[in-house]
């Protein structure tokens, strides 16, 4: 029987480094701490193994389709296969950035939805029979729903929307904004937020179209972390990482066969609605 594995992406500090040494302590397999830069990767794992954990390492770039590519083969020539998927690597510009508005919405949806989407879409064929798919959204995708017009809140909470259809109101507003006229066409002036309400909708989706296959017990989630002390909140949050970790790996271990929760949105392990 093949060993079974878990990945988490982005996971050389912050949340993803929290997550997999919560998974080193409780997941029955390997897990594989990615990272862009391979350094400061094999640095998070001689930490981890300074407290008696052992995760293993693999690069892996986000924006990197072919970095993707080989994250798969490697997971299908050694593993045969994924159990556990942990999409947390992301972006968000500081508050200070003077970036303009129309570059932080086009890297910031491209990075958090586009290809994180993308590595769903490479790695999924790996998917065992009872995997968990964990994507990590924020509380943010709520607030930013919440300052969409009525129609566009509308379209996002649509239980029956698709993927194509995700994609088009993501790109819209990432072509909106190159002319600051998002608000105008009723979008959140929120890069990220704009981002995590498409990682949101995409994990609710994705449930849809894996149960539509009949697939065997796969869940996807998408969760909140909360609001953690980490380089991405620029150090404002007042939780801990490992306080971070909780929802994701609580996502990442649900049972064999639930019938709930599936294709949600998790805040403090809850269900948390997502509507209008």
């Amino acid at each position: 029987m093949s060993t079974r594995i878990a990945v988490v992406t982005g996971a050389n500090k912050g949340i993803g480094f929290a997550i997999v040494r919560a998974l080193c302590k409780k997941f029955e397999g390997d897990v594989l701490l990615t990272a862009r830069n391979v350094d400061l990767g094999k640095k998070a794992v001689e930490e981890l193994e300074k407290e008696g954990l052992h995760p293993k390492f693999h690069q892996l770039d986000l924006n990197d389709h072919n970095s993707v590519v080989k994250l798969r083969n490697f997971l299908q020539d050694i593993y045969g296969g994924l159990d556990v998927l942990v999409n947390n690597a992301g972006i968000a510009y500081k508050n200070s950035s003077t970036a303009p508005f129309s570059e932080q919405a086009e890297v910031t949806n491209k990075t958090n939805f586009f290809d994180t989407l993308n590595v769903c879409e490479i790695l999924f064929p790996l998917l065992r029979p009872h995997a968990r798919v964990v994507n990590v959204s924020s509380m943010a995708s709520q607030m930013a729903l919440n300052q969409c017009s009525s129609e566009l809140k509308a379209r996002f909470t649509d239980p029956n929307i698709t993927m194509d259809e995700l994609k088009s109101l993501i790109k819209q507003f990432i072509d909106t904004a190159q002319n600051n006229q998002h608000r105008e066409a009723g979008f959140a002036n929120s890069a990220y937020g704009t981002s995590k309400i498409g990682v949101t909708v995409m994990s609710m989706i994705q449930q849809r179209e894996l149960d539509a296959k009949g697939a065997d017990d796969i869940v996807v989630n998408a969760c909140c972390p909360g609001y953690v002390n980490t380089d991405m909140s620029s150090h404002q949050g007042h939780l801990t990482i490992d306080q971070g970790a909780e929802t994701p790996v609580y996502c990442a271990l649900l049972p064999p066969n639930i019938d709930h929760p599936r294709g949600k949105f998790i805040r403090e392990k809850k269900v948390a609605e997502w509507k209008a």
